[in-house]
């Protein structure tokens, strides 16, 4: 896969130089290239933006410089591009298995109020053109969420993982745990502090585990994200299921109830 970034702020992206997404720049998995914007300026002062028509707080990143970079860039070709923005569409494993299929992905990151329209409406009629959001917050700039985005996605890569298991494990993961957070993990010592492994986790019953594993990843998802467990496909739950659920007081109506 190829990843180009375009920023003012290069020096943001030396994260991407380790860990996983680093093994996998170094074994040509991902080809990560990472340009700054204020290459294609005119001036001496290197301006990438200016006041909002309309009035208001803030500039604007201005669309001369972005379009220049956008067209070096990619060339003839045809990335995907993404544009990080707290106006866009959600940011959610689904999005990043969707984009990990992806040959070529263009990020641009936007500063101050924003990109001009005008560079999406403009690339829009040649690339796909999504704006997403990491989440309901405001950051200073577009980097961090590509940050965000980069590992979501690199780490989907056939061959980015030691074990491609982690990945179906994952929270939010396709299957039968969809919409399901992670539940906890333990490792050894078996006792620490006083602290026990719990039993069925060292009773080599995979059947066990794996119920104890989705039991707790249903407590886990009511306490801290119950609109994830209210929008649970009620089909996918089975009679231990609906019981814990009881249990743990979250309210299902048994008529709309499956199995």
């Amino acid at each position: 896969m190829r990843l180009d970034i375009i920023s003012i702020f290069p020096e943001y992206f030396t994260p991407l130089d380790v860990s996983l997404i680093g093994k996998a720049r170094e074994r040509g998995t991902l080809d990560v290239r990472v340009h700054q914007l204020r290459d294609w300026t005119h001036d001496v002062h290197k301006t990438v933006d200016d006041t909002p028509y309309g009035g208001g707080p803030g500039m604007v990143m201005k669309p001369e410089v972005w379009g220049e970079a956008i067209d070096a860039v990619i060339g003839d070709g045809t990335p995907r591009m993404i544009v990080p923005t707290p106006s866009g569409r959600p940011f959610t494993q689904e999005l990043a298995q969707e984009l990990a299929e992806e040959p070529w992905l263009l990020f641009a990151c936007g500063r101050y109020e924003g990109i001009d329209a005008r560079v999406m409406a403009e690339y829009a009629t040649r690339l796909r053109v999504d704006e997403v959001s990491i989440g309901d917050y405001v950051l200073a700039g577009g980097e961090v969420a590509v940050l965000v985005m980069v590992e979501a996605i690199g780490r989907l890569l056939p061959g980015v993982l030691g074990n491609a298991q982690s990945a179906v494990d994952d929270s939010f993961a396709p299957g039968s745990m969809r919409n399901l957070v992670e539940g906890p993990v333990y490792t050894k010592p078996p006792v620490w502090r006083g602290h026990e492994v719990p039993a069925v986790l060292m009773s080599g019953h995979h059947g066990k585990v794996a119920r104890w594993r989705r039991d707790e990843a249903l407590r886990r998802t009511v306490q801290n994200r119950p609109e994830l467990a209210a929008a649970l496909d009620p089909g996918t739950l089975d009679k231990h299921d609906r019981k814990l659920l009881e249990e743990l007081s979250f309210r299902v109506e048994p008529e709309d109830m499956a199995n």
